[in-house]
């Protein structure tokens, strides 16, 4: 893959780890994943100078003993760069609680997949934007991967013995026809207005409204804004003395620069 110009930056030892339905995938308990890292993976990585990173876990917000059990172990800590997540179980806030714990690890969002039926005559975004995209940043996710970027109208490809036939993926691509799904819209605020290298800055949490602040690297500062309720949300933008008053629909979010 590098000599055809792909660059491999981080890799997970294996996807959701405690899922039995996945193939191609295999269960693995967190001391089996521990032991391949700080044993096997870790070492034949510095032996043959593969600057890949590694990043351990790969599953649900549910059960984050799983990386701190392996991040307790000096050996194995010294291979990863952190832990990968996903967001299908549990709550955002496990992130802090394994950040807060080992503040020198990186915390990543591998996979989301942020679905809906084909041809809905609505785009219900409030709430996956708030949850995944907003939700991860505000917990030290230092990204966001949503799964999947395209597929045919089938969702596919995928396998036949566990994949998912209901995963539609941010496009869809049907012949020379392109749909943009709610996953697209969902990352289009975001990936047009919070460059890679922001950094997230605080910004007052509000009832009914999610948010997420940051410093692009030209200086500007960006606020994503959800509202998931179903009405009219109005509140105020404070910073340096200047304020400005916004409202946001029902159901609905926004980028303010």
């Amino acid at each position: 893959m590098k000599a055809e110009g792909v660059n491999i930056s981080a890799i997970t030892v294996q996807n959701e780890p405690l899922n039995p339905k996945n193939t191609p995938s295999m269960v693995m308990f967190a001391p089996e994943e521990g032991k391949f890292i700080a044993e096997d993976l870790g070492p034949a990585f510095a032996k043959a100078g593969i600057s890949t990173t590694i990043q351990l876990y790969d599953h649900n917000l549910d059960v984050p003993s799983y990386a701190l059990s392996i991040l307790k172990d000096p050996v194995a800590n010294k291979y990863v760069e952190g832990t990968a997540f996903h967001i299908y179980g549990g709550q955002t806030d496990a992130m802090t609680a394994v950040h807060n714990d080992y503040p020198g690890k990186s915390i990543f969002l591998t996979e989301q997949s942020v679905t809906q039926p084909p041809n809905s005559e609505i785009i219900e975004i409030a709430a996956p934007v708030d949850r995944v995209l907003i939700g991860a940043a505000c917990n030290w996710a230092r990204n966001v991967l949503l799964w999947n970027l395209a597929a045919d109208p089938n969702s596919g490809p995928h396998t036949n013995d566990g994949g998912c036939t209901r995963c539609f993926g941010a496009i869809t691509l049907d012949s020379d026809k392109v749909i943009r799904n709610l996953a697209w819209y969902a990352l289009a605020h975001f990936s047009k207005f919070v460059p890679p290298d922001s950094i997230r800055v605080g910004s007052n949490l509000l009832e009914q409204l999610g948010d997420a602040a940051f410093l692009t690297p030209e200086g500007k500062i960006v606020l994503v804004v959800s509202n998931t309720g179903n009405f009219p949300a109005t509140f105020a933008i404070r910073y340096h003395g200047s304020m400005a008053t916004a409202v946001l629909p029902p159901k609905s979010y926004a980028t303010y620069v």
